[in-house]
């Protein structure tokens, strides 16, 4: 049994170092956003309002990049015993990337909720192919220059060049 906690321990430490619970977290910020943004009673858009909105969408490419965290699974697992990756990683990557997804669902079925309350429901696919299309470039963005969506704020003019390099490239 002994050896069995070893094995488990010693494939936690090389894999797995809290960055699931951070991206969760990162994840659960545009989805309680966006129960305030589009749920509340709110009457008028204010600044705050406003301010809310950039940080939701800055935020909510956040909860669909859990999905490319599988990366992880692949290539830290390499001299990991089969069975703990079945009983352990992979349950628990599954698990993070569906509360991801969910999260992000979630946030858009709250802005579409949004857009049908205010009269603008024929607006919703539009709506939705933009914001998808952000997200993707957000994965994008965080995944292979390693931005995070503070970085819109720290760092933007970095943020920018790299996303316009990136976009009109001739590769």
């Amino acid at each position: 049994m002994e050896g069995i906690y070893w094995s488990i321990r010693a494939a936690f430490t090389n894999v797995y170092s809290g960055w699931i619970l951070w991206n969760l977290f990162l994840a659960f910020i545009p989805l309680a956003l966006s129960v305030w943004l589009y749920r509340s009673q709110v009457k008028s858009r204010s600044l705050l309002w406003w301010a809310g909105f950039a940080v939701f969408i800055a935020f909510l490419p956040n909860a669909p990049y859990l999905l490319t965290d599988i990366i992880h699974l692949i290539r830290g697992t390499r001299y990991v015993a089969t069975w703990v990756i079945a009983l352990f990683f992979f349950p628990l990557h599954m698990a993070a990337i569906l509360l991801g997804f969910e999260a992000y669902v979630v946030s858009l079925i709250n802005q579409a909720f949004y857009l049908k309350r205010i009269g603008l429901q024929h607006l919703t696919l539009w709506t939705e192919l933009l914001t998808h299309g952000l997200c993707a470039i957000g994965i994008y963005l965080g995944r292979f220059h390693r931005f995070n969506s503070w970085d819109l704020v720290t760092d933007p003019d970095m943020v920018v060049v790299n996303t316009l390099n990136d976009l009109t490239s001739k590769r």
